[in-house]
């Protein structure tokens, strides 16, 4: 998962593009970096691991005077900086190359070598523009680079004639162009537009490519209309107050809170959220049932982000143990609705969160997930990568005693193999009851088409 941003302007528009970097900050924590073009091209990258994006990049930004420039909040180490037979870019990606190794191998016997390599796996930007200079132009590499990658990659590549925006030719991340007197700006969340003065002006197409320059914005690559978009970008990750395809983050989290309260007899004595997703799930919840909402567990939001990007499980429990503290006065005896906004490899929950509950005497923990149980892992983003690391598929194996060759039976929610799993899950999590959203409930709560979205991770199915 990574955040990809962009600005061009008639005039210097660094303090925009800074703030607007920074308004990405929720989709990475291990590297932060730009680049610019002005006479010549700059490249900053820092390790944000132990800061945040502002305090490692802002007196970049005081010393940088640029008409351009893009960045990414990342799991790797981007931009990448590529003298090529047409010129000098710079690129930044969002997304997930399935076929790397057999892309590797294949620009191995063509001559080419990789200079930025991490644990034996080589850097995605890097690939990517690999592919790009192997056309003699910028259009017909990107062409060509989408028709040799599998998985998914939006990215934003920077030269002397401006920002090519590219959207991944499924749509499964988003790419938004927002407009402001005369700076043009491309994010991958539409919360960096309000308090800068940007409006939306663009959701672009799958495999749509756009030239942003100084004058405005030039098709290069029409769009398509297989749109594939992730569901779990409104169920976790992306920010409250970010919309894709114009369907705005809160609401959708509200909804979905509201559908697993419709379907729930409980009359709790509260109802809360885990920090900070699983916020707005309980509220919709709340105000579906008429039961307040309350914090008995609070983020302690100014040291510790969020546990599910790291990719370091030691990491993953420190912060998921520090972050959030209890408070005994309204946990003690209370019979309470715990919202999440999903399970993925649930060790967090179950030993700091739900055990917190526990720990301070309340008298029953109802976990309610405001998606379908994670069973596959995600094919398009770098985040769960392996069958092992979910809740769901190591319940399965421990009632199957192996790890069985199809699961479909139990991604029926009538199914008694179903019904056995979340039990498993239940008690290995510790809770009282435990329920999951229904499918079908979470694409209305979307408000999209079931065929224009990417449920891979649920279903097995593109």
């Amino acid at each position: 998962m990574s955040g990809i941003f962009g600005a061009v302007s008639k005039n210097n528009c660094m303090e925009d593009f800074f703030y607007i970097g920074d308004y990405h900050s929720h989709l990475g924590s291990a590297f932060a970096g730009i680049a610019t073009c002005g006479k010549k091209m700059t490249r900053k990258i820092h390790d944000i691991r132990n800061s945040q994006f502002k305090s490692k990049l802002h007196d970049d930004f005081r010393s940088l005077k640029s008409k351009q420039g893009i960045g990414a909040i990342s799991f790797e180490e981007q931009p990448i900086y590529v003298k090529s037979k047409f010129g000098d870019f710079c690129l930044v990606v969002n997304g997930w190359i399935n076929n790397w190794k057999e892309l590797t191998k294949e620009l191995f016997s063509k001559g080419y070598s990789f200079s930025e390599v991490s644990e034996g796996r080589v850097n995605i930007p890097e690939l990517l523009s690999k592919l790009i200079v192997q056309k003699d132009s910028m259009l017909e590499g990107i062409e060509y680079a989408f028709s040799k990658i599998k998985g998914s990659a939006s990215f934003l590549i920077l030269n002397r004639e401006g920002i090519y925006a590219v959207r991944d030719k499924l749509g499964i991340s988003s790419l938004i162009i927002g407009k402001k007197n005369n700076t043009w700006a491309v994010v991958t969340e539409t919360s960096a537009f309000p308090n800068l003065g940007f409006k939306i002006v663009k959701y672009l197409l799958p495999g749509e490519v756009i030239l942003i320059g100084r004058n405005g914005l030039r098709q290069k690559h029409k769009g398509g209309k297989n749109l594939k978009i992730c569901a779990f970008q409104w169920i976790y990750t992306g920010f409250p107050t970010s919309s894709y395809e114009g369907i705005n983050v809160e609401i959708v989290r509200e909804r979905c809170g509201q559908f697993l309260a419709k379907d729930d007899p409980l009359q709790p004595d509260l109802i809360c959220g885990v920090p900070d997703s699983g916020i707005a799930h309980a509220l919709g919840y709340s105000m579906q049932k008429r039961i307040p909402y309350r914090r008995p567990l609070v983020k302690y939001t100014p040291g510790y982000g969020r546990s599910y990007l790291p990719s370091c499980q030691h990491t993953r429990e420190l912060i998921a143990r520090m972050k959030l503290i209890p408070i005994k006065e309204i946990i003690n005896k209370k019979r309470i609705v715990l919202c999440e906004d999903s399970i993925v490899r649930g060790t967090q929950l179950k030993s700091f969160t739900v055990q917190k509950l526990w720990d301070n005497n309340a008298k029953e923990v109802h976990l309610r997930v405001a998606c379908p149980p994670l069973m596959f892992p995600c094919r398009f983003n770098f985040s769960t990568r392996s069958i092992n690391e979910l809740a769901a598929r190591r319940a399965i194996k421990a009632l199957e005693r192996k790890e069985p060759l199809n699961v479909d039976k139990y991604l029926d929610e009538k199914s008694s193999q179903y019904k056995r799993m979340v039990s498993w899950i239940m008690k290995d999590i510790g809770a009282t009851s435990l329920k999951y959203q229904r499918l079908d409930n979470m694409v209305k709560a979307i408000g999209l088409p079931k065929d224009k979205l990417c449920l891979y991770c649920w279903s097995g199915k593109l």
